[in-house]
């Protein structure tokens, strides 16, 4: 029979991205990050709702969640992930390069909660690639290619 390594997945709350990403109020887009495995994959979560502002205008009778603002949450939480493997106190930054193959298949409304699957792609040198899934209620509702250069400085 063969020998079975068991993976522990980690977790960040709101105060651990916060040290880890440079984003704040309105444009922090994450809230957690859970079942982290290293900078290879993990799951954001982020909770939609009425009082965020871009609702105010997109759009005041029947609110939905714009694309691009999902896009940035899968950035972000690939983003997170690739500072916090680093170990290091240094500053980092994580800088927004590509999105290919991008998608949108059902709208995300006030109510729902994002579930951001990121799961690293390629690695070379300080660029890294992600193949990036948004889900809510188990259906998927975007998904993207993204691309990143991480500087550490």
């Amino acid at each position: 029979m063969a020998d079975v390594v068991a993976t522990t997945l980690e977790a960040v709350d709101i105060m651990g991205l916060m040290k880890l990403l440079p984003h704040r109020y309105p444009f922090l887009l994450i809230d957690r990050i859970v079942e982290i495995d290293g900078d290879d994959s993990a799951v954001g979560i982020k909770n939609v709702t009425i009082n965020e502002p871009h609702f105010q205008g997109h759009f005041p009778q029947q609110p939905v969640m714009p694309g691009v603002l999902i896009i940035e949450a899968m950035a972000q939480t690939a983003g997170a992930i690739s500072i916090r493997s680093l170990n290091t106190e240094k500053p980092s930054l994580v800088y927004f390069l590509t999105i290919d193959n991008a998608k949108f298949r059902k709208p995300v409304v006030p109510g729902d909660q994002l579930r951001i699957h990121v799961k690293k792609i390629k690695k070379r040198g300080n660029l890294l690639k992600f193949a990036c899934e948004a889900m809510v209620d188990g259906a998927k509702v975007a998904e993207a290619e993204v691309s990143a250069m991480m500087v550490t400085g």
